[in-house]
């Protein structure tokens, strides 16, 4: 596809996320995705293949939000099959607290697949947002 082909993939997959069509992203995972999200929270590790990302890392996040993440694309930048997303994220958790995130993600493509991703967040943010301690309520 190209950097720009690439880059315009990222944007419509997470333009439809937005939407909350997830859809799409999961029709563009590789067979053999590695999806990792840093940190040590509930949603941190690294997925293997498309079946363990949705049920180790979608299934758990779509509990812990009220909604779809809506994502403001603020900057793309691709060199070949690599694309680096810089985006902001609002939402709302099951719980009623918000959830406004900022996202460096660095994709690998590879036939039009997403191959690897690595999600930098703010990993306190999901922990005290989507997973607090217990006791705590809603702000």
């Amino acid at each position: 596809m190209g950097a720009t082909g690439n880059k315009e993939l990222v944007r419509h997959l997470y333009g439809e996320l937005s939407r909350g069509n997830s859809r799409p992203l999961r029709e563009c995972l590789a067979p053999d995705v590695v999806w990792t999200i840093i940190g040590s929270t509930p949603l941190s590790g690294t997925f293997r293949g498309p079946d363990e990302v949705a049920r180790k890392l979608f299934a758990p996040l779509a509990a812990a939000l009220s909604g779809p993440v809506r994502f403001t694309v603020d900057r793309l930048v691709a060199d070949g099959d690599i694309v680096v997303m810089e985006a902001r994220g609002e939402a709302t958790s099951a719980a009623g607290r918000p959830y406004n995130n900022r996202y460096c993600i660095v994709f690998r493509l590879a036939d039009g697949k997403l191959a690897e991703i690595t999600d930098y967040v703010d990993t306190e943010l999901i922990t005290s947002s989507l997973f607090p301690a217990d006791g705590e309520t809603a702000a």
